[in-house]
């Protein structure tokens, strides 16, 4: 069985051998047996990827191939975007055996290979479409099998599912940032012990329930409306080496619910938003709609009710939802009878730009299956909608809230504008709204307290001030000459094949001390290139990290990373969009000696001391003038004599 001609452009030549598009032209020219064009035009001719491959093996270049790069080109080319979904599973078992053993057979063989060895793991994966693989796809199983060698099999399975997502246009789709999840699977946490089995019905990506199974839980159960994901979770789950009980299902929760029976200790839930297809009207007598039938414009409040109905009593909840549930006037009544039942917990507002939607602050709302008979505990109220903190300061201030919540929820010590515990009485209005911000203003001000972190924040801020002069007293710069300085350059895959740094895979070390760490992904809530030191050495990175390690003997780490935020390399990887996922090792280098070198890493070392002066004077003024703003409007401090 033959395979239609691929054909490639030279951009994805030049990504595949991991080389400049330069690099590309000059091969044209230089290597009379460079293959020739067969399609396109002069301006933008088209190559035969078999012809391309032949000739990178010949000069040996094949081993410098991209696997990911190559992965996503062999499935564009494919055009069918189902065999994305039939290689899931073919990841799973790639990861559990012998990937260079296999790379050695011939197509039919692998095939073959690969057949069996899907159907053999079949039972422990939702229902898919056969993945019986012919020789045609010899070619894209080499590549999933040489990505899960070089990167790892969940950079594989990632590229294969998003590829089938883009390809389907499915909505409700959002992934879990890993952060987030951790966090919500951490608010799961009363006691000592971990919830045993933890429910997610809407599983997506498997975020969540691999973050619960990783806290302890035994059971992990999930169920996806998108067989893609569901089949994504599946086998991130299984590829985590997890020992629990994994039970992935497909189909629509709410309209088909596959657990129908199950009460577990927990649910975990990231809701597809906005969603007014959901079956408002095949569900109007639904037994789940315990707290009134939710209004067809409100699926958030149906997945809030259809998790409630899945808990054991006294079982937790931790669900994202949007800000416009805690608010919208169809939705009161709802909110209401959850208040009355004492099933409502916490809400807490994090800061806009943690996940889809960006642009969009979302609540955390946390919720027990109630006894007979309402606790009368106070509901914890967060506002952490305006924190410009990193995701480890927020998660941090959240679970120590929350923990200090639980360990007295009536004697919770208000945080002025930012936490309180409110008697539910206090949120019975006109339209039950529970967005946490409304109601922090009202907490009960101790004068003598204030006025003391009143003092104190003043003081922070004054040796602030005075730290941000020393900083900005030691720039001392010269004059250039009419012409700027210019300089060649190189790539920082160029630099790691000239042996200069290695780029280290997340999962296989620790940072050291020197090392240089960007993220994948542009977001306002990180700094953009840093440099570890002491304090972060044998730490893992962040698997959204790519960590560079420098020769420090040719190379000098703050050097580089003053060179890789530049706008230029920042705008040819993005656009200066954020949250737009970019490749650095692509991102251009000066080529200066090591003296010269360790003058541009001690003026970027510099800014950066300048960057984090200025950043803490900013937070502390910030906090300043809103805690003293609320405490002078609160009755807790007085105006100064005029």
């Amino acid at each position: 069985m033959s395979q239609a001609p691929m054909h490639v452009t030279a951009a994805e030549i030049s990504r595949l051998a991991g080389v400049t598009r330069a690099t590309v032209s000059n091969w044209r020219r230089r290597h009379p047996d460079f293959p020739a064009p067969v399609a396109g035009a002069d301006a933008n001719p088209l190559y035969d990827l078999a012809e391309v491959r032949d000739w990178l093996s010949r000069r040996d270049l094949k081993s410098k191939i991209d696997p990911v790069e190559e992965l996503r080109t062999l499935l564009r080319l494919r055009g069918d975007s189902s065999v994305a979904a039939r290689l899931l599973p073919f990841v799973l078992a790639a990861d559990r055996g012998s990937t260079s053993e296999l790379m050695k057979l011939g197509d039919e063989a692998l095939a073959a290979s690969a057949t069996k060895a899907v159907k053999a793991i079949a039972k422990e994966l939702p229902p898919t479409r056969t993945s019986s693989f012919e020789p045609v796809d010899a070619a894209l199983l080499r590549t999933v099998l040489k990505g899960v060698k070089d990167e790892s099999a969940r950079t594989v399975m990632d590229v294969l599912a998003e590829r089938q997502l883009a390809d389907s246009h499915s909505g409700g789709a959002y992934s879990t940032p890993q952060p987030l999840a951790d966090l919500m699977a951490d608010l799961l946490r009363d006691g000592d012990e971990y919830p045993q089995v933890v429910f997610d019905p809407a599983c997506g990506g498997g975020a969540l329930l691999e973050a619960a199974g990783r806290r302890g839980a035994r059971h992990l159960l999930g169920q996806d409306r998108l067989d893609i994901q569901a089949l994504r979770s599946a086998v991130r789950l299984k590829i985590s080496q997890l020992e629990q009980e994994i039970k992935i299902v497909s189909g629509d929760s709410l309209a088909a619910d596959a657990f129908a029976d199950l009460r577990a200790d927990a649910v975990l839930c990231n809701p597809p938003f906005g969603d007014r297809d959901w079956g408002h009207d095949e569900l109007v007598y639904d037994p789940r709609w315990t707290y009134g039938v939710p209004p067809r414009g409100e699926s958030e409040l149906a997945w809030v009710q259809h998790a409630l109905a899945h808990l054991v009593p006294g079982g937790h909840v931790v669900m994202l939802l949007p800000p416009s549930t805690a608010a919208r006037t169809p939705g009161r009544k709802v909110r209401a009878e959850l208040l009355k039942a004492g099933a409502l917990r916490a809400i807490i507002a994090l800061p806009p730009g943690l996940a889809v939607p960006m642009h969009v602050g979302l609540h955390l709302w946390l919720l027990r299956q109630p006894g007979p008979a309402p606790t009368g505990e106070p509901i914890l109220m967060v506002d952490l909608s305006g924190e410009e903190t990193g995701w480890a300061e927020l998660t941090t201030e959240i679970l120590s809230l929350w923990r200090t919540y639980l360990d007295n929820p009536t004697a919770f010590e208000s945080v002025p504008g930012t936490a309180r515990a409110l008697p539910v009485v206090e949120l019975f209005g006109e339209n039950v709204d529970l967005t946490p911000i409304r109601h922090l203003h009202k907490a009960t001000l101790d004068p003598s307290a204030t006025a003391r972190r009143a003092q104190q924040l003043f003081q922070q801020l004054s040796q602030g001030v005075n730290d941000l002069s020393a900083a900005v007293s030691a720039q001392l710069w010269t004059d250039m000459s009419d012409q700027p300085k210019t300089w060649r350059t190189a790539t920082v895959e160029d630099l790691g094949k000239g042996g200069l740094l290695a780029v280290i895979r997340a999962k296989s070390s620790r940072v050291q001390p020197g090392d240089v760490l960007v993220p994948r992904v542009l977001s306002r809530q990180q700094t953009m290139v840093t440099v570890a030191g002491e304090e972060g050495a044998g730490q893992r990175p962040d698997s959204d990290v790519v960590l560079l390690r420098p020769d420090p003997a040719r190379l000098d780490p703050w050097f580089l990373a003053g060179f890789l935020a530049t706008e230029e390399n920042l705008a040819a990887a993005s656009n200066l969009r954020l949250d737009v996922p970019f490749e650095p090792r692509r991102f251009k280098v000066p080529l200066l000696p090591l003296h010269e070198q360790r003058r541009y890493g001690q003026a970027f070392q510099e800014l950066r001391r300048l960057e984090q002066a200025a950043q803490e004077v900013w937070n502390l003024a910030n906090e300043t003038t809103r805690a003293v703003n609320t405490a002078l409007a609160g009755g807790g401090l007085i105006p100064p004599d005029l």
